[in-house]
């Protein structure tokens, strides 16, 4: 197992780079999606955004060009550290996909183009979200241990409930001149008819630049903003992930998000993606509670059995990276950092542990 860390668009930069290595990580999961463009949010790593606004602005840009990744491996690389995986996609220029809207044919390919630009410069994982609503209706709060600023989710709430406004996508504005009105709501069947639709066109291109293209579990694992998701419980995934043989179509295997759902046992879903070997990676984070009531915990505080997880990705010979996505924040004066920091830590212990 490999320890990473996952960094923020604003985050990308020496100061951060240290700070990785300092904490253990040799791998980086970078996220150059500006989800904070023009919000509300303060630039930390857990949004919670609004209704009207979500997140922010999705920042109009074109796709990430060999070049800029290729410089920002190098740069990584000056503190020993590898670029694993990007995370997310900018809906600036894939919106379409997700809406099957009429941009759709151009937006397939910006992503195809990505795929392939990852594929030229030997970055091997796209981690990525499909959904409408996208993170929406959490809220913060004082509620991990010792009153340390955490998320969660507090029960029905307006902000779960109220639909998607005109021009926004997976909790961004993409269009800030949308006419007045909400989204459609649609079927499950639908968003997997245009989820097989998506698959079926970049799958082929993920495996020929030998990108694995990893699929992040909803979160909140529930109808949000009046749009279905692509799975409420782990079997929905396995189902998902069995859509295609491919061992380019995995999971982005997120804990807190698959002990969120209701029911489910998620043991038994590590063991059988680590034993398939469709993990694309492993984001290591803890919560308490059930969809609608949860709350994200310190990593040694939740209803998870993390050193049961380590055990089992043992056991099946995992070789992938592991990183703490985000944490309660503490209560000092590098709030994100020691939250961070001791997450880190835990999990460095719990590997060498088992």
């Amino acid at each position: 197992m490999k320890l990473g860390f996952g960094l923020y668009q604003h985050m990308l930069n020496h100061e951060h780079y240290k700070f990785a290595r300092q904490a253990g990580a040799t791998h980086i999961v970078a996220h150059l999606t500006d989800y904070f463009y023009r919000g509300n949010d303060e630039a930390n790593d857990q949004p919670v955004g609004n209704i009207k606004k979500g997140w922010g602005v999705a920042k109009p840009e074109k796709v990430w060009s060999p070049e800029f990744l290729a410089s920002l491996k190098k740069e990584m690389a000056k503190h020993e550290l590898t670029l694993e995986a990007l995370e997310n996609i900018n809906p600036a220029f894939w919106h379409d996909v997700l809406l099957d809207g009429p941009k759709w044919e151009q937006h397939i390919e910006n992503v195809k183009q990505l795929i392939r630009n990852m594929g030229q410069v030997e970055i091997p994982v796209l981690g990525y979200n499909f959904a409408l609503a996208g993170v929406a209706g959490r809220i913060k709060e004082p509620s991990a241990r010792g009153k340390a600023l955490a998320v969660g989710l507090g029960g029905p709430s307006e902000a779960l409930n109220e639909p998607i406004p005109l021009g926004m996508v997976w909790n961004m504005i993409y269009d800030q001149e949308a006419p007045e009105g909400v989204l459609e709501s649609i079927s499950r069947e639908e968003l997997l008819r245009r989820y097989r639709n998506f698959l079926d066109e970049v799958l082929p291109v993920a495996e020929d630049a030998g990108v694995k293209l990893a699929v992040h579990p909803d979160d909140p694992p529930m109808e949000v903003r009046r749009q279905p998701r692509l799975g409420y419980k782990p079997e929905d995934y396995i189902e998902i992930i069995d859509m295609y043989e491919s061992s380019n179509h995995v999971m982005e295997f997120c804990l807190g998000t698959m002990a969120e759902m209701a029911e489910g046992d998620m043991y038994e879903t590590v063991e059988y993606f680590a034993a398939h070997n469709r993990v694309g990676y492993i984001h290591f984070r803890n919560v308490s509670g059930k969809v609608p009531y949860y709350k994200e915990t310190f990593v040694d505080n939740g209803d998870i059995d993390m050193r049961n997880i380590i055990k089992i990705l043992k056991d099946k010979d995992y070789r992938g990276v592991i990183i703490p996505d985000h944490a309660p924040q503490m209560s000092c004066d590098a709030p994100w950092h020691a939250g961070m920091a001791y997450a880190m830590g835990y999990i460095k212990a719990l590997i060498q542990a088992i």
